[in-house]
């Protein structure tokens, strides 16, 4: 193949291959894969192609999420020592208050339990640390033991009554019990002395270097250490068979109850465990800070959370933890503004909450879809060339025998609309299986071979063997079907001529 490139003539490479992480792949031995303790899951998604311009085997990687967490964590980690012990401080309580949004990321996110009793599992956790460390001389090793059982105890009495309430109820019912918690703590006896609180509590930060540089990184590394493994729990629980369960039933409870899974059970399981981490987080908190005080169980502190989440955007454990450090540097970094700074993170509510459909992290799929929505848009205002490919889309098209196969099927769908009679629709209704005529075998024809994405199918209803109900195919592994109205058919032929009508209504409406 001659060259005709001009000479002198400056040319760059189009598309987005040169961002992409590739590794050549050798054939003669074998991949080898590192999953994350305690997974199934690989450190990174790589996955096999074929490159389009030496025609040879690689590897690409798909999620650049994890090197984005390392780089960011990385250089959170590196940049400690050159801080100031003022940064240093805010650098601890970003962390701590970090693996807190995670965790309650799962809780709200993961498990759709909206408990706005977070902070109430923390101050448990730290108080009963806190006070067998003080009154019994548990050792502070085992107060993590003692923080994660309170936590665990808590999180069971609150999950009890989230089988009943849901929504706003159950919001309510968790802010009550933060704010009896508080309460109770006050008017206790053996602390009204001290106003609720208890200190002198031992950790893991030696006396002597208490407020001093050692100290402060000694706690940062602790902090940064809670992070590492609030993450880790994140990644295993949402990802792992109990995220999996959880999604189906986000997607479709009703789907998820009929096809066997207890969406119920696996909500109250991340629930626990994410109740035990954040009383493991208290008992951290209780060591930090050397003292516990009522001031955890208050609902301004539950606010600042609640911003965070709203900010950085819900369901992502990035979210929670962006969302975190925009308000930790505002809250805590920014003293000099008083209570305007207060203000100044409302204001940022407010304007994500507007602009934003899930926080900071949401931007990005936000653009891509305005994007995609502004390409169709100017798509069908342009002429359509044979009603197939546009020509825009024709350069974007690697395999062109997918331009010649959407031309046939433009076509072949014109002459099966002409098939579509109300003579061919009774046939199907009197008689759905079985010899039919030519009209209706070329339109069951095309129906059977299509794509599996949105193909109807018929599911029967558990515990009722003539029941049966009408879904759609998602097309996507591990995405669940999704159901097309409540119905019930209690005739299986009524419910195949259910289903061709549905097909025959999308074949008239493409």
């Amino acid at each position: 193949m001659t060259d005709t490139r001009i000479p002198g003539k400056t040319y760059y490479e189009i598309g987005q291959r040169p961002q992409e992480i590739t590794l050549k792949v050798d054939g003669a031995k074998p991949l080898h894969r590192h999953r994350l303790p305690f997974t199934r899951r690989h450190l990174l998604k790589w996955r096999s192609r074929l490159n389009p311009k030496t025609l040879r085997q690689e590897r690409m990687l798909a999620d650049k999420k994890p090197l984005w967490w390392t780089l960011a964590l990385g250089l959170l980690l590196v940049s400690a020592p050159f801080l100031s012990n003022s940064a240093l401080t805010v650098a601890a309580v970003f962390c701590m208050f970090s693996a807190i949004n995670v965790l309650w990321t799962l809780i709200i996110g993961t498990a759709g339990i909206f408990s706005l009793a977070t902070l109430a599992v923390v101050g448990v956790g730290a108080y009963a640390s806190a006070a067998l460390n003080v009154y019994l001389g548990l050792p502070w090793p085992l107060m993590f033991v003692a923080g994660g059982v309170a936590g665990l105890v808590m999180g069971a009495l609150l999950a009890l009554p989230s089988t009943r309430l849901d929504g706003l109820y159950y919001a309510l019912l968790t802010m009550g019990v933060a704010e009896i918690c508080r309460v109770f703590v006050q008017q206790l006896k053996p602390l009204t002395p001290m106003n609720g609180s208890i200190n002198n509590v031992q950790g893991f930060i030696p006396a002597d270097w208490a407020l001093q540089r050692p100290g402060l990184l000694l706690g940062f590394a602790g902090a940064f250490v809670l992070l590492l493994l609030a993450l880790l729990t994140f990644r295993i629980v949402n990802s792992e068979r109990l995220g999996m369960l959880l999604q189906t039933a986000r997607e479709e409870e009703a789907y998820a109850e009929a096809i066997g899974i207890d969406y119920r059970r696996a909500r109250m399981q991340v629930f626990l465990i994410s109740s035990a981490g954040l009383g493991v987080t208290g008992a951290f908190y209780a060591q930090y800070f050397g003292s516990i005080s009522p001031q955890v169980f208050s609902l301004d502190q539950l606010m600042v959370l609640f911003a965070m989440i709203v900010i950085g955007g819900l369901g992502r454990a990035e979210g929670a933890v962006i969302g975190t450090a925009l308000v930790v540097l505002i809250d805590k970094g920014l003293l000099d503004l008083g209570p305007l700074r207060i203000l100044l993170v409302a204001a940022i509510m407010l304007a994500v909450t507007l602009t934003t459909n899930n926080g900071l992290t949401g931007i990005r799929e936000q653009f891509r879809g305005f994007r995609r929505r502004r390409q169709s848009e100017a798509r069908a205002r342009r002429t359509e060339k044979g009603g197939e490919v546009m020509p825009e889309e024709a350069i974007d098209i690697n395999d062109k025998q997918a331009i010649y196969y959407r031309r046939f099927d433009k076509r072949l769908r014109d002459r099966l609309k002409a098939l579509v009679t109300p003579d061919v629709i009774e046939e199907h209704r009197q008689k759905p299986l079985g010899q039919h005529s030519d009209a209706l075998s070329r339109l069951l024809n095309y129906f059977r071979r299509g794509e599996v994405a949105d193909k109807y199918a018929i599911i029967r209803q558990a515990g009722n063997f003539h029941s049966y109900k009408i879904v759609a195919f998602s097309g996507v592994r591990g995405a669940p079907p999704r159901l097309v109205d409540d119905r019930i058919y209690t005739d299986i032929n009524e419910a195949y001529h259910a289903v061709f009508l549905l097909r025959v209504n999308d074949l008239m409406e493409s």
